[in-house]
């Protein structure tokens, strides 16, 4: 029984050293919204249509004025085009915010917790609005999959470790040619 105690008293004590994350949405928000119906515009294309759609994701963070408080947009940009000869039918385009309160995330962390966990909070939001938007104009709702945002993080970070490789090559490349 006394050992049961003791264990029981070092466990509580490891998880009172380390902090508990809390994080909140305060806001969220749509801070761009753009849908063009190609279709509408330049008429019904010409035989079969095999609509063949495709989704771009980039993400932004930044800390705002009030402690603790952090600001995460997420762009996403559906293009539908006809297969067949390769004209647009559709081009939906959204910015969508959100505004979180985050505490006891580690400095280390921060940067891929608000790239990654606070986009897939959003995620059910936006994924609704680009249904809608693409049923309100015409189309059948597009319902996106679901994104891999661990991947998109991982996929950024390699794309900036490559641009970095090449800027510093290109840089010694500069300064043996002097």
């Amino acid at each position: 029984m006394a050992d049961e105690s003791q264990s029981n008293g070092s466990a509580q004590a490891g998880q009172a050293q380390q902090p508990q994350v809390r994080m909140q949405v305060l806001a969220q928000y749509i801070r761009d919204l753009s849908f063009e119906n190609a279709v509408a515009q330049k008429g019904a294309p010409t035989g079969d249509v095999q609509p063949e759609i495709s989704v771009q994701v980039s993400l932004d963070a930044r800390k705002r004025g009030t402690e603790h408080q952090y600001e995460v947009i997420s762009k996403f940009r559906v293009t539908s085009k006809n297969k067949g000869d390769g004209q647009t039918l559709f081009l939906a385009e959204l910015d969508y915010g959100g505004v979180f309160h985050i505490e006891g995330v580690p400095e280390e962390q921060l940067h891929p917790f608000l790239m990654i966990e606070c986009p897939r909070m959003l995620f059910p939001f936006v994924r609704r609005i680009i249904s809608d938007l693409t049923r309100d104009g015409g189309f059948p709702p597009f319902n996106m999959e679901p994104v891999d945002f661990v991947a998109l993080y991982r996929q950024e970070l390699a794309r900036r470790a490559e641009q970095q490789k090449t800027e510093q090559q290109a840089v010694a490349d500069g300064s043996k040619s002097s």
